[in-house]
């Protein structure tokens, strides 16, 4: 089992094996590599992610949840779902949100199903009215700082379709300014000016299939 975090660009994985991806990572001299998992150990890698040099972290366990667990402890976690978009025509719906090309999602509501905020945020970003929820991709992790917390944030993911027809309006107020139905040709680029973790769910729900 492997969790990914971001820490802007840059991954720690959490993992009880050293898949061929991981030993890529390993082997580079940047790398924080822990296999002992004690709270000062944690500290510690938190501690080198903040500086200039710092390529990636690795923490080899033997019980993921239980490290899972005590590395959620060092931040606020917020939770929050989307929707990877495709059309009749095979193109995906992408947003441009503060100089970055972006799937829509948004945070959870208290009382609200993940499902329910996917859809939700999708209309509301996009200005879609009819949405399919198809099936549940991947979730994603990254971390940002707001307001002096550490933020983690869970990101649940879901294909879904909608007809290219309906007329799209982009959500201003959280400053979305372009939306794009985007064909296979056009991905490779919109994904060089983009979030990796955005690569990753492109990566699980379309890529791999055109």
């Amino acid at each position: 089992m492997v969790l990914k975090i971001y820490f802007g660009d840059k991954p720690v994985f959490i993992c009880d094996e050293i898949s061929p991806t991981i030993e890529k990572y390993r082997h580079h001299p940047d790398t924080v590599f822990i296999d002992e998992m004690t709270n000062p150990a944690i500290n510690a890698l938190l501690h080198e992610i903040a500086k200039p040099g710092f390529h990636a972290g690795i923490l080899f366990t033997d019980d993921v949840a239980r490290t899972k667990k005590m590395f959620w402890k060092h931040f606020t976690v917020i939770q929050a779902a989307g929707g990877m978009i495709t059309n009749e025509k095979g193109e995906i719906l992408m947003i441009f949100r503060r100089g970055k090309w972006d799937l829509p999602k948004g945070k959870l509501d208290k009382g609200e199903t993940l499902e329910a905020c996917a859809v939700r945020e999708v209309q509301e970003e996009t200005g879609l009215t009819s949405v399919q929820l198809k099936n549940f991709l991947l979730t994603t992790y990254h971390t940002y700082n707001e307001f002096g917390r550490h933020i983690l944030k869970e990101s649940y993911w879901y294909r879904m379709e909608a007809e290219s027809s309906q007329v799209l309006k982009p959500q201003t107020e959280e400053d979305i300014h372009q939306i794009d139905w985007v064909n296979a040709s056009g991905v490779t680029e919109k994904l060089s000016n983009t979030f990796p973790s955005i690569r990753d769910v492109m990566e699980c729900g379309y890529l791999n299939s055109h």
